[in-house]
């Protein structure tokens, strides 16, 4: 069996070479008190990882946010702060939504930040340029997925919490093309209706994401569930083989089959 680590920490020597990354599910409230809303994204299809797909705004970890990680975040593994630092990097490139601040960012700043960005590729001097304090510990470490081949995405996921959520989003038009808002149930049933494609990871999610009536729920349901690292695997049926996870992480669905499972 190959070795494993704690959950804020790197994979350890002995295994694939893995690529840190994170993940933001971004909640608002539901419209007339329903289930809240969660924003995607979805995919350019020339994308080499899950072309096409809708997924939740996220990206790899860049040697830029380990530096500001150590400078906002010095108590913190770096493993997981750096992980806040580009969820919330990659959710102003991919949404221009800007999150974690200490007091609110308008539609027209948080633009004008994306732009800087993506001049520059690094979030602190976008901070520094508009005079906004990260409050990273406002995303809380919901998951952390890491499949056990070279390259692939070793994820921590996160979920915050944008309370009335009446924002503005646009889409970046390179790595996406479309942003929407859905209930994580109707997210999964336009999965199902086929009008998007998601995949395993994104379809687990979404499934446990569905079991909450609200923001607290899934806070609740996280401390009930402490996260460490999920390495999906294969398991023989007498159906076929089936892609599976192991139990105790909150998923109330542990597999599906290979052959209707979309991996990236």
């Amino acid at each position: 069996m190959l070795p494993t680590a704690p959950s804020d920490q790197p994979m350890p020597a002995g295994t694939p070479a893995v690529v840190p990354a994170a993940t933001v599910v971004i909640f608002r409230s539901g419209q007339d008190g329903g289930a809240p809303e969660l924003l995607m994204v979805q995919r350019s299809r020339e994308m080499r990882f899950a072309g096409g797909a809708a997924v939740f705004p996220g990206g790899r970890v860049d040697p830029a946010d380990r530096d500001l990680a150590r400078s906002l975040l010095p108590g913190e593994p770096e493993e997981i702060a750096a992980a806040r630092i580009a969820g919330i990097r990659e959710t102003l490139e991919e949404t221009g939504l800007m999150i974690a601040t200490r007091a609110p960012v308008s539609a027209a700043e948080a633009a004008e930040g994306r732009r800087m960005l993506l001049e520059t590729g690094t979030l602190a001097p976008v901070l520094e340029r508009y005079g906004w304090t990260l409050e990273p510990q406002a995303l809380t470490l919901y998951a952390h997925w890491c499949p056990r081949w070279d390259k692939a995405f070793d994820t921590r996921f996160f979920v915050t919490d944008l309370g009335t959520g009446a924002v503005d989003v646009q889409v970046d038009a390179t790595e996406n093309t479309r942003l929407f808002w859905a209930s994580a149930a109707d997210a999964l049933e336009m999965a199902r209706r086929g009008e998007i494609s998601v995949i395993f990871p994104t379809h687990r999610n979404l499934e446990r994401l569905a079991q909450y009536a609200s923001y607290a729920d899934a806070l609740a349901d996280i401390a009930a569930h402490p996260v460490s690292r999920i390495h999906p695997g294969r398991e023989e049926r007498e159906d076929g083989e089936w892609i599976v996870i192991p139990d105790g992480h909150g998923y109330p669905v542990l597999g599906q089959p290979k052959a209707t499972a979309r991996r990236g």
